[in-house]
């Protein structure tokens, strides 16, 4: 049985920042124009594909929406170009054999975001138009600044298992506790955050995150960061 990939794994070997500068070179975009196109410091882009830092919620979507990526196979690095013509982003079945559809709770692809923020892929391969992830909100953890909100492609669907969560989209701002649910369109600004003091466990889909990213400006999901 695999190892499960911890989340000091992910943030010491670069795992989101070699397919995010891989992204950007084939595109012939320099680290100062996509920093400028993200409205966020050329230095972080830096450290981002350096491995020396991880990204916020917001800042990963608007990176991924620019350079055409699959969030997924981002996450889980093999994101390393844009996404196939046939939309489909599945490894090599092994010899004999096919993907097995099981994803075990012990060998999921884990990240560790910027903000206390934990994502845990729950499908076997690079699923096209789908994120479905486990997610966790560490005490004080949030998807962006209370004053950044994000938006982007899609329709969000979430459970929460534990914990509160909160969610707000738009003006309105909504308290989940353990058994419900919400779905909302990823346009609208949103922004979710962990309330109280235990951390927060949900189910989380996202579908239609790959449309046109023309049709929301990058810069509003991005959240500031130092």
């Amino acid at each position: 049985m695999a190892r499960k990939r911890t989340t000091s794994d992910v943030e010491s070997n670069g795992d989101i920042g070699r397919p995010i500068r891989a992204a950007r070179e084939a595109r012939g975009i320099g680290v100062r124009e996509l920093a400028r196109r993200l409205d966020v410091s050329a230095s972080l882009i830096s450290q981002i594909e350096l491995g020396m830092t991880m990204p916020s919620v917001g800042t990963l979507y608007a990176i991924a929406n620019e350079l055409d990526l699959s969030l997924d196979g981002l996450v889980s690095g093999a994101g390393a170009g844009p996404r196939p013509a046939d939309g489909h982003g599945m490894p090599a079945a092994p010899a004999g054999g096919s993907v097995s559809p099981v994803v075990r709770a012990d060998e999921r692809t884990i990240v560790r975001l910027a903000s206390g923020v934990t994502w845990e892929r729950l499908t076997p391969e690079t699923e096209h138009g789908v994120d479905f992830l486990y997610v966790i909100y560490d005490v004080g953890g949030a998807s962006c600044p209370p004053d950044s909100l994000m938006r982007h492609p899609g329709k969000e669907y979430g459970n929460v298992l534990s914990g509160r969560l909160g969610v707000t989209v738009g003006f309105e701002t909504h308290e989940l506790g353990p058994g419900d649910a919400i779905a909302f369109e990823s346009t609208m600004p949103h922004r979710l955050f962990c309330i109280g003091d235990e951390e927060v466990r949900a189910v989380w889909c996202v579908l239609g995150r790959q449309g046109d990213s023309r049709e929301t400006s990058t810069a509003d999901a991005v959240a500031t960061e130092a």
